[in-house]
């Protein structure tokens, strides 16, 4: 952010006001517009980040603020369209699961296979939105120590093998994957500075962080041309938008919408009393 204001010749402040404003308008642009997905495939899961600092040495941290600490994006992922349905920043714990999984089941229009992870939080929370009305399946990955001993204490562990279980419903085992959902947690860390590891550049605030997630997923599934979907975008291949979209089209909207929150402002001021 501050090498764009200096990129820009502009105070820090407005491109903080640029991307809270943008931010909003690009959440609500998905809320709405990502409605009746047609899909068959999803899988879900979730990417770790850090508000401040990392949980851990929260305690310790100086005028830490009371969002500071850990950050999990739940996402879902449409297989074949590659559409983020839904996203969810916060907690791991069953609470965002459940909010996650309700989200998700309002997007879709028919019954799905679904795959996550092993975390125990998807349980009650896909029964508790799909009941049984979904073919749901676990990947599970089992790690172990790497065998190359070159390898430093930042390296990830190495997978040694996977363990499928059916939940609900008939799974199609061959469909039994994260890998998509997985490839796109790649995009997200490559895409954003806030993600890169071992950096300076993680959040300072909850609340710019979810708005930078907003415009990712923006960018990501109504601009980003997609080599595997013809460089379609994820939105034309899921049939929601019939064009490719650009941020010019996000800024009129958002010029829009300050303008007609201006006017109701104004209007509210002049329907209040005044007081003599």
């Amino acid at each position: 952010m501050r090498s764009t204001s200096r990129v820009a010749g502009v105070s820090i402040n407005t491109v903080t006001k640029l991307l809270e404003d943008v931010g909003a308008v690009c959440s609500a642009l998905h809320d709405d517009m990502v409605r009746g997905v047609n899909a068959k495939r999803v899988q879900c899961d979730e990417i770790w980040s850090f508000c401040y600092a990392k949980a851990k040495n929260v305690q310790t941290a100086k005028t830490a603020p009371d969002d500071a600490g850990d950050v999990w994006t739940w996402t879902a992922l449409e297989a074949d369209s590659k559409l983020i349905l839904s996203w969810l920043a916060g907690g791991r714990d069953s609470q965002y699961a459940v909010a996650f999984m309700d989200d998700v089941r309002a997007r879709i229009t028919n019954r799905v296979q679904l795959t996550t992870d092993g975390h125990k939080a998807y349980l009650e929370a896909v029964e508790g939105a799909f009941g049984g009305d979904v073919d749901y399946a676990i990947l599970h990955k089992v790690y172990g120590a790497s065998p190359d001993p070159t390898k430093g204490k930042y390296s990830p562990a190495e997978c040694i093998g996977i363990q499928k279980r059916r939940v609900e419903g008939d799974p199609d085992p061959k469909h039994i994957s994260t890998s998509y959902v997985e490839r796109q947690n790649l995009t997200m860390r490559m895409a954003m500075r806030r993600f890169t590891r071992l950096t300076n550049g993680f959040s300072k605030k909850l609340e710019n962080h979810v708005h930078a997630l907003a415009l990712y997923f923006m960018h990501y599934n109504w601009m980003r041309q997609h080599k595997s979907l013809n460089k379609w975008t994820p939105a034309m291949a899921a049939g929601l938008t019939d064009r490719i979209w650009t941020w010019e089209d996000i800024l009129v909207i958002a010029d829009r919408a300050e303008t007609e929150a201006v006017q109701a402002k104004r209007l509210a001021l002049l329907e209040t009393p005044q007081s003599n």
